[in-house]
């Protein structure tokens, strides 16, 4: 199977660049599978019902969560219940939704498992410990296609995962900071990559227009941060060939809103 998987999508911009781009690069790319971590995706803040099914008609299969999940609460509690959205495996027992789903793709099994790192996020349960406790399960049920959506502040905690899981499981994708890292690679058969980087506009502050963040770092004072109504934007998607479990191919693809052609980083297989 070939699943990709898209960056934190941030605001109308990436929601906009995804809906230009998206059915010609599944397709070039025999993709089976898009997983997109949504989030973000309403005004920078959560994930509205209007917008998840707008992406869903692009392409979207799933959507993965983070901190901002519960933003627009009322509305996230009904997709979690209803479509094909997750949210952190590792919040306390009691919280909506799943954290993982299993769907059949490409005549197999697939596993996407979205967790949350324990720095600078909301209080949640530890994500080593969830994660093992999930992919014993899943080996109980033989399944070996395994994707992990890792939202975490701190490398660190990513590369810990990467050391626990490479080998037990396809792959392992960090989320949460919107910067992309230089770091793909295949480890005994496991795809990871400590940030994917946002989908959205690449000129300002991770996503957001720079007016506030700004004057946050200079004086202190926060303020309502918003998604700047133009700018440059950027597409970022991981692309993993997946064979009985194994990453045996992937690759990075960004695609720049002001130009024509696509930017691909290969994995280096160790």
């Amino acid at each position: 199977m070939k699943i990709a998987f898209i960056g934190d999508i941030v605001g109308h911009p990436g929601r906009k660049i995804i809906e230009q781009h998206l059915k010609k690069l599944k397709t070039k790319y025999e993709i089976d599978f898009i997983i997109a971590n949504g989030e973000n995706a309403s005004h920078g803040f959560g994930l509205t019902v209007k917008n998840a099914n707008e992406l869903f008609k692009i392409g979207i299969d799933l959507f993965t969560g983070g901190n901002h999940t519960f933003d627009k609460k009322k509305e996230i509690i009904g997709l979690l219940e209803s479509q094909n959205v997750i949210r952190p495996a590792n919040y306390p027992e009691g919280v909506p939704g799943d954290g993982y789903k299993i769907f059949e793709v490409a005549g197999e099994k697939l596993a996407v498992i979205n967790l949350m790192g324990n720095f600078s996020m909301p209080t949640c349960d530890n994500p080593f410990n969830k994660a093992t406790q999930i992919i014993n399960e899943l080996e109980k049920q033989n399944i070996k296609n395994i994707f992990i959506d890792f939202h975490g502040e701190a490398t660190s905690e990513k590369r810990v995962m990467a050391m626990m899981f490479n080998g037990k499981v396809s792959a392992i994708c960090g989320t949460h900071t919107h910067v992309g890292t230089d770091d793909l690679q295949i480890i005994n058969g496991t795809t990871y990559l400590t940030d994917i980087g946002l989908t959205g506009c690449r000129d300002n502050v991770i996503g957001m227009d720079s007016k506030i963040p700004i004057e946050k770092a200079t004086t202190g004072l926060g303020g309502h941060f918003a998604i700047p109504n133009s700018c440059k934007s950027i597409l970022q998607m991981l692309v993993m060939d997946i064979k009985d479990g194994k990453s045996v191919d992937a690759f990075k693809i960004k695609v720049l809103c002001d130009k024509s052609e696509e930017l691909i980083t290969k994995a280096i297989i160790e």
